[in-house]
């Protein structure tokens, strides 16, 4: 099938405006993403596309920034090829949690191994934030307990825990695309103990967790601590990751306010993971 690109351009570019945009393009049908310096690009079949669709979504935004774009049509091709080639490398982490897609031939042995089918989702651990968030769970005694991922992505920190032991794992995210590449890749790496959902921290209700990992930008995680707080038991931990050394004060004052302790931070490139205790 033949795809749609759009090359979105963000003028002066700030990394929660791309995600937030990212979203937005799931929820019209576009069903993958690779980010860059100062935008992003999305792919949507071509069958799928409408160019008043989109110029009425960027259109009904008022941001400061300026929002540019360029369409391209991609021929049908091998999209494991391209994601091979162009944008996912086999990934180490700590010398133990290999991840990997389905068509890398060459990769090393290490004790977990996570394979990720992109089929054209965005998430494959090369971002900071995803990586920095595996080191602090290796670091973590997961084993028999209770696992709440919020915005999962493609699964791999869902995943990674059901590799540790995890009792069960609920991964949510808002947007469709993530949701079925979790569900697809929990079978891939035969975690039947993951329950993926499609929404928000709207979805929680009484049910707590003695872990709960959210790799979301800024504003969502600082909006939504309360309910993080309200599902963790006394003694649970919060890992949050999804933003900047200049975010931490304000997100370690949201979680403070809802009774988090501070245990630690990590912290590559300016990204930055925060880990708290009820």
């Amino acid at each position: 099938m033949d795809y749609q690109k759009i090359t979105l351009t963000i003028t002066p570019f700030y990394d929660w405006l791309s995600e937030f945009l990212i979203a937005k393009f799931g929820d019209i049908g576009f069903e993958s993403f690779v980010e860059n310096e100062i935008g992003f690009e999305a792919y949507i079949p071509i069958n799928k596309y409408s160019e008043t669709t989109l110029k009425k979504l960027i259109s009904e935004n008022n941001f400061e920034s300026k929002l540019s774009f360029e369409a391209e049509t991609i021929p049908d091709q091998n999209w494991n090829e391209v994601w091979e080639k162009n944008y996912f490398e086999p990934l180490v982490i700590k010398d133990t949690c290999l991840i990997r897609a389905p068509f890398h031939k060459e990769f090393p042995k290490c004790p977990i191994e996570i394979v990720i089918e992109p089929n054209m989702a965005f998430g494959t651990g090369n971002h900071e934030t995803t990586s920095l968030m595996v080191e602090s769970i290796l670091e973590e005694n997961i084993g028999g307990k209770s696992v709440l991922d919020m915005g999962c992505g493609t699964g791999i920190l869902s995943i990674l825990a059901s590799k540790l032991g995890a009792l069960n794992v609920l991964a949510i995210d808002i947007d469709s695309w993530s949701f079925e590449g979790t569900s697809e890749n929990a079978v891939i790496n035969k975690c039947d103990n993951i329950v993926a959902k499609h929404g928000d921290a709207s979805l929680l209700g009484d049910e707590t967790f003695e872990f709960v990992f959210a790799n979301i930008h800024k504003n969502v995680l600082i909006n939504d601590m309360k309910t993080y707080a309200k599902s963790m038991k006394s003694g649970s931990k919060l890992l949050l990751s999804g933003f900047y050394t200049k975010d931490i004060p304000a997100i370690t004052e949201s979680a403070e306010n809802e009774g988090l302790k501070p245990l630690g931070q990590k912290i590559k490139n300016d990204w930055v993971t925060l880990t708290f205790v009820k």
